[in-house]
């Protein structure tokens, strides 16, 4: 027996609703402050092996974008190439996380001339370690900023592109 068009449709509004609810996660879901932040060891664009275990005694800053080559992707990590010296100068080590694929961040790193390495999570796995939804494939713009000692010591639920590495800044200096 054929389920009826009531039945159908009820079931497909239940699923669209728990996915939704699933992509959409609240604010208050990141990682809490203070947590220590995923382990991870991911091939960069440029083939460096970034260990974040490696990045202990830095800062770092770890933002989540939707998609190379798009504007507030590309405001986003043109702010952080604008203000790389001052990064650097306090101790940060920047990386960019996003689904796209090492052949795509490779283009938008050489066409913007980014000076640190963008990571590849074509699977949302990093994502998924640090609760940051993926949306039609791709990563809310969320950051995280870890601390010398490993630990979470700010995130950013919703990055709003332009000011964010002067935002950045200003949190490693409070």
């Amino acid at each position: 027996m054929l389920p009826s068009r009531a039945s159908t449709l009820a079931f497909v509004a239940a699923t669209v609703l728990a996915a939704a609810a699933c992509a959409h996660r609240p604010a208050e879901d990141t990682l809490p402050v203070g947590t220590p932040a995923p382990a991870f060891t991911v091939t960069a664009h440029d083939g460096q092996v970034v260990d974040l275990a490696k990045l202990r005694g830095r800062w770092v800053v770890l933002y989540f974008y939707p998609k190379d080559d798009t504007p507030g992707c590309t405001k986003e990590a043109c702010e952080m190439r604008d203000n790389w010296a001052r990064l650097q100068a306090a101790g940060v080590a920047v990386l960019g996380v996003s689904t796209q694929d090492n052949a795509s961040h490779t283009a938008f790193a050489r066409k913007y001339q980014l000076p640190f390495p963008l990571l590849p999570d074509e699977q949302g796995a990093l994502a998924a370690k640090y609760h940051v939804p993926i949306v039609d494939g791709r990563a809310r713009r969320v950051t995280y900023l870890i601390d010398r000692a490993g630990l979470v010591a700010h995130v950013w639920p919703k990055v709003t592109p332009a000011g964010h590495a002067a935002e950045i800044l200003a949190q490693i200096r409070s």
